[in-house]
C-alpha cells in the first residue's frame, strides 16, 4: 500500500513561518532578488549566473579569512581542509561558465544595453578575493569609491598581508631564512618574487618529511592559484564567445583587458621552485 507524505509521521508538517526551510534560507528574499530590466527571456539566466557566483565568492571569502587567521596563529593543519573546500568552490565557479555559454551573441545583444555601466569589474567580493590572494592594485579601489563602507573594507584588505604573505611570515617564525623584505613590507604593493624564497621552498620540497605541513600547504596554494587562473581563462573564453572583441560594459577593453589578467602569478616562487627540483 502506498503512502503519501502526510501518512508518514516522520514528516514534520506543523511549521510556523519562522521555522520552515524557506525561512531558514530566506527564500522569499533570495528568489525575489532577480529583477530583469528588459523583457528578454535570457536576462534571467544572466542575472542568476552572476548572483550565484557572488554567493560562491561569499563562501570563498569566509574560508580565506579563516585560513589567514589560522596561519597567523601558527596553525597550518586546519587550513588544508579549508583550502580544499576553496578549490571545490573554484570548480563550481569554473563550471558555471558552461551555463552562460548557452547565451548566444544575438540573444545577449538584445538586453546588453539595459545593463548600462554595470560590469563584473565592479564586483567588490571578487576584488576582496584578489586582495586576499595577493593581487594588490590600489587603483582598483576607485571603482568602489561610491560606497564608503565597501571602500573602507577593501582598503583594509589592501593594507593587510595576503594569504601568501602570512604563509611566508609563518615560515620565518619557524626559523626558515626568509628575506626580510618579504616578511615586512608595504602590503599595499603587489608581491615581487625573490630568489631567497625559492631557496626556502627548495628545502621544503627536497625533504617533505621534515616539513610535512609546510609542504602540504605549498601544494594547497598551488591548487588555489591553478584554479583561479583556470576560472579567469574560462571567463576570457566565455566573454570572447558572447561579445567577441567589443568593449566591456564597465569601460574596459573587454577580452584584451581580461587576457592581461592571465599574466599575473599569485605565488610565483611555488612555480619557480619546480624548475630546479631534481636537477
Amino acid at each position: 500500500m502506498s503512502t503519501t507524505p502526510t501518512d508518514r509521521p516522520e514528516f514534520i508538517t506543523d511549521l510556523a513561518a519562522d521555522t520552515s526551510y524557506g525561512s531558514y534560507l530566506a527564500l522569499p528574499q533570495l528568489l525575489s532578488a532577480q529583477k530583469p530590466r528588459s523583457a528578454h527571456h535570457d536576462e534571467m539566466l544572466f542575472i542568476i549566473q552572476h548572483q550565484t557566483s557572488e554567493l560562491w565568492m561569499k563562501l570563498m571569502l569566509h574560508e580565506l579569512a579563516s585560513a589567514i587567521a589560522l596561519i597567523r596563529a601558527g596553525e597550518l593543519a586546519p587550513c588544508f581542509k579549508i583550502l580544499a573546500r576553496v578549490k571545490q568552490v573554484q570548480r563550481q565557479l569554473f563550471e558555471q561558465w558552461a551555463v552562460l555559454e548557452t547565451l548566444t551573441p544575438s540573444e545577449y545583444a538584445q538586453f546588453r544595453p539595459d545593463l548600462g555601466p554595470a560590469s563584473g569589474l565592479q564586483s567588490y567580493q571578487f576584488r576582496a578575493i584578489e586582495f586576499m590572494l595577493g593581487n594588490k592594485n590600489a587603483s582598483m579601489l576607485e571603482v568602489h569609491r561610491h560606497d564608503a563602507a565597501i571602500h573602507s573594507w577593501l582598503t583594509g584588505l589592501l593594507e593587510s598581508p595576503s594569504l601568501y604573505d602570512e604563509f611566508l611570515r609563518h615560515l620565518a617564525r619557524r626559523g626558515m631564512s626568509l628575506p626580510a623584505q618579504v616578511v615586512e613590507r608595504d602590503w599595499t604593493q603587489p608581491y615581487a618574487a625573490h630568489p631567497g624564497v625559492v631557496a626556502v621552498f627548495r628545502a621544503i620540497y627536497q625533504d617533505p618529511k621534515a616539513h610535512w605541513d609546510a609542504y602540504d600547504m605549498c601544494e594547497k596554494l598551488v591548487d588555489v592559484e591553478e584554479n583561479f587562473q583556470l576560472w579567469r581563462f574560462r571567463h576570457v573564453k566565455t566573454v570572447e564567445r558572447v561579445i567577441g572583441f567589443k568593449r566591456g560594459t564597465g569601460g574596459t577593453s573587454g577580452v584584451a583587458f581580461l587576457r592581461k589578467t592571465l599574466e599575473r602569478t599569485l605565488f610565483p616562487e611555488l612555480i619557480d621552485v619546480r624548475t630546479g627540483l631534481g636537477a
